[in-house]
């Protein structure tokens, strides 16, 4: 049955939560750290502590409610490097209704994109209502790609987006860190089945997904971190989608989905940032999907490829 978030049992958060139960008794081993405080908690997956590869699988399903599974593969096809693999067959709740990061925390003081099943639970997006989805919990759970611990100011504006019975468990770590890492590496899935979205392809009808991509050195900074984690996606993600939709719609829609559609296509995404002024917003939104999009029909049982990698940007990305 393809995935229809408004008929699903399971709730994001509820699942996301059981996950981070099960990882704060092995903080230790993972390397990760909890703050507890009013109403809110604080994991530490890569800011102030070291993580690990351990820690960025869990955080990556974490970030996909529970409903994807991560491993990391000896070495990419493309470079010498593993490979960061990411499957669900729950792929737009894992990651439109989860992963994808589409709130917008911003303070005085402090500044995220927020990820993770709390999004359903704030329900302020205006992709929920077009997915007829949201969840009524005690606890929402949501990850951050930050520098910092989220300040008393944006905690509060977490909390004060959340009804008064729910707390909220706050996942953080910096791109330039192992975990941070990787965790945006796994969202090859994701930026496809988001760019499907813009395109107003029929989404409902993708069943299954899974994907690939590199997993870059970890940067010297953050900056660096997201140059290069993007891409590993724009250029070497390559995702498989199984989808029920028409052979014809595959043939509309295919061309226009992989990083080639758009004319930023050849450009290392650390170079298009500085040239945006540090805005993503300011950047062709065609340019953010995986680099080979494989789309499976299983009304027709054939398979339609579209777009190419670029090893030579991977090299140089990672190498600079």
């Amino acid at each position: 049955m393809p995935d229809n978030p408004s008929t699903t049992s399971f709730s994001l958060n509820d699942r996301a939560e059981a996950i981070l139960r099960r990882l704060t008794t092995d903080s230790q081993r993972l390397r990760i750290e909890v703050t507890e405080a009013d109403r809110c908690r604080v994991i530490d997956f890569g800011v102030k502590v070291l993580g690990g590869l351990n820690a960025g699988l869990q955080l990556a399903e974490v970030c996909m409610g529970g409903l994807g599974t991560i491993t990391l593969g000896a070495k990419s096809a493309l470079i010498d490097l593993p490979e960061v693999f990411v499957q669900t067959d729950h792929p737009i709740s894992a990651c439109l209704l989860s992963q994808y990061a589409g709130w917008k925390i911003a303070t005085s003081d402090f500044f995220a994109m927020g990820s993770g099943p709390i999004r359903a639970a704030v329900n302020k997006e205006d992709l929920f209502a077009e997915l007829n989805y949201s969840e009524a919990t005690t606890h929402g759970v949501g990850v951050l790609e930050t520098s910092s611990y989220p300040t008393e100011s944006a905690l509060h504006a977490i909390l004060s987006s959340l009804p008064d019975n729910v707390a909220a468990s706050i996942c953080v770590a910096k791109t330039s860190s192992q975990a941070g890492n990787l965790q945006v590496v796994a969202r090859s899935v994701e930026t496809a089945i988001h760019k499907l979205h813009e395109l107003h392809f029929p989404i409902e009808t993708i069943v299954s997904a899974c994907g690939s991509a590199p997993l870059p050195p970890v940067a010297r900074n953050d900056l660096q971190g997201i140059g290069r984690t993007n891409d590993s996606i724009l250029y070497g993600g390559v995702v498989h989608l199984w989808t029920n939709c028409s052979d014809d719609e595959i043939h509309a829609f295919g061309p226009q989905t992989p990083s080639d559609s758009s004319p930023s296509f050849g450009s290392l995404f650390i170079d298009l940032f500085q040239e945006a002024g540090h805005d993503f917003y300011a950047l062709d939104k065609a340019l953010f999907s995986p680099a080979v999009v494989v789309f499976h029909s299983l009304k027709s049982g054939k398979m339609y490829t579209f777009g190419t990698t670029r090893p030579d940007l991977l090299q140089k990305s990672f190498g600079s």
